[in-house]
């Protein structure tokens, strides 16, 4: 599975908002009004990641929520970190 670098992402990253390569990852930080918007937005992207079979990497504290994905068994960021950003987006 072909992985992208920081300049071969570039690309893929202006179609999404907010999102950066940070260490062989993309991610995004996200504010929400309170901690149960904050932990119901984590459930949300649980689910769609069970349906992906594509798991992220996700932080919380109180109404923040960081979200990295990378493909880890690919050692690096791949079109299916790409494409959970994207569905991530639409929720």
């Amino acid at each position: 599975m072909e992985t992208y670098n920081k300049d071969s992402a570039v690309a893929l990253l202006s179609t999404l908002n907010d999102w950066e390569f940070e260490k062989n990852g993309i991610q995004k930080d996200f504010k929400f009004k309170n901690f149960s918007q904050a932990l119901g937005f984590i459930v949300q992207v649980g689910l769609l990641a069970e349906k992906l079979n594509h798991h992220p990497e996700l932080f919380n504290v109180y109404n923040k929520v960081n979200i990295r994905l990378t493909t880890h068994d690919s050692g690096g960021v791949t079109d299916k970190d790409f494409e959970l950003a994207r569905q991530i987006e639409r929720l």
